[in-house]
């Protein structure tokens, strides 16, 4: 199955030559944003003439800040219907992303970009008490960005009223899919009005996540920006061949010998807290992150990765999705990965926004075969080290 091509320039330009209200204008003056990425100038012509549209571009390539920065130009631009006439407001834009990480920093984002404006947001997601979302969603904010299953939860009371809403974003579609979200996410579709902009944004279009998108979007076109689903030139890849229980020692050494950040994926949650409490044994300054930490605990050490206070954060796959920083020096697969896509989303933490980056997979000899074929898919070959 597949998609009308959209016609479209993705030649970075200065964001003030996009019309863009000057409150926009500042913010992103405030916070040193000059000129567009290639997805940036690609996505914004359509996205302002109301089209569906599906975006697929690598991770780090600023998928976020190309849908939020033309919805909230519209948004300013053209006030909700009846808010003049006394109608209580509802929510206009609704954000889905597959994880809760992602979709604080999708927030947060709107946040900075928003300082100047009276526009709203609330994120709506897991792990944390769900009274304050239910007061927020009620206060209907401009945009409401959430995970899928809160949401779910949401809807079944009276305070998650969408018949108001302009534009519907999925972002991460494929993850979505992926981590088994699809049915919640065709479930909220459903409340939804069926007049409405859709727009998908993904790092990989396969023919399932083509099929299942197509049942929820109008006519929609697609833009492709850069090798989709591939790897990014800014990453060189290496391999190690180490016995698995000779891994958490030499990883140990590695993280002691080099400089700057790493980002360790490990196959399972007590492997990820059986690891950080070895590594951190040894002086290493890490800290854990999968599905059954707490918010808080996940928050913690996301926040204490970004800043420093950890030079390693050792995380399982579903966990680490969304998570958005750049200047991560490694990614370390512990395990060679279950699939070349897992490889893929994996490795696009590192070598973003055209900064360089290292991906290092430690490998035991009965996982060479899965080594060997993800070579092969990729193209690629690693260096050894």
């Amino acid at each position: 199955m597949s998609f009308e091509p959209a016609a479209y320039d993705a030649t970075p330009v200065e964001f003030t030559a996009l019309g863009l209200d000057r409150r926009l204008q500042q913010a992103l003056s405030d916070r040193g944003f000059v000129t567009t990425t290639p997805i940036q100038s690609a996505v914004f012509p359509g996205l302002m003439d109301g089209i569906d549209l599906v975006a697929c571009a690598q991770t780090g390539t600023g998928k976020t800040l190309a849908f939020l920065l033309p919805i909230m130009h519209k948004l300013i631009s053209a006030p909700q219907e009846g808010a003049s006439n006394g109608s209580a407001p509802k929510p206009r834009v609704l954000i889905l992303a597959p994880t809760r990480e992602l979709a604080v920093q999708i927030e947060d984002e709107f946040q900075g970009l928003a300082y100047h404006t009276n526009l709203s947001s609330i994120a709506v997601y897991g792990g944390v008490d769900a009274g304050p979302q239910e007061r927020a969603l009620r206060s209907a904010a401009d945009i409401v960005v959430a995970t899928p299953g809160r949401l779910i939860d949401h809807m079944g009371t009276s305070a998650a009223n969408f018949d108001g809403l302009e534009v519907l974003v999925l972002d991460e579609a494929d993850r979505m899919l992926d981590m088994g979200f699809w049915p919640s996410v065709r479930r909220i579709v459903a409340s939804l009005p069926a007049h409405r902009q859709t727009l998908l944004f993904s790092a990989t279009m396969s023919e399932e996540v083509a099929h299942s998108v197509q049942q929820i979007m109008r006519a929609p076109k697609i833009i492709r920006v850069g090798r989709v689903e591939g790897l990014a030139s800014t990453i060189e890849h290496v391999s190690r061949l180490v016995p698995g229980s000779e891994k958490a020692a030499w990883l140990k050494g590695f993280l002691q010998r080099t400089a700057g950040t790493s980002l360790v994926f490990v196959r399972t949650k007590r492997g990820a807290d059986k690891l950080a409490r070895r590594l951190g044994a040894d002086g290493i300054r890490c800290a854990a992150l999968h599905a059954d930490r707490t918010q808080s605990q996940r928050s913690a050490a996301v926040e204490g990765f970004k800043s420093g206070r950890y030079t390693a954060l050792i995380a399982t796959d579903i966990a680490a999705r969304g998570i958005d920083i750049d200047g991560i020096a490694r990614v370390v697969n512990y395990e060679v990965p279950p699939s070349v896509d897992t490889y893929v989303h994996r490795v696009g933490r590192t070598g973003r926004a055209e900064s360089v980056g290292t991906a290092v997979t430690l490998v035991a000899p009965e996982e060479l075969p899965a080594l060997r074929m993800i070579e092969k898919s990729l193209r690629v070959s690693f260096a050894v080290v």
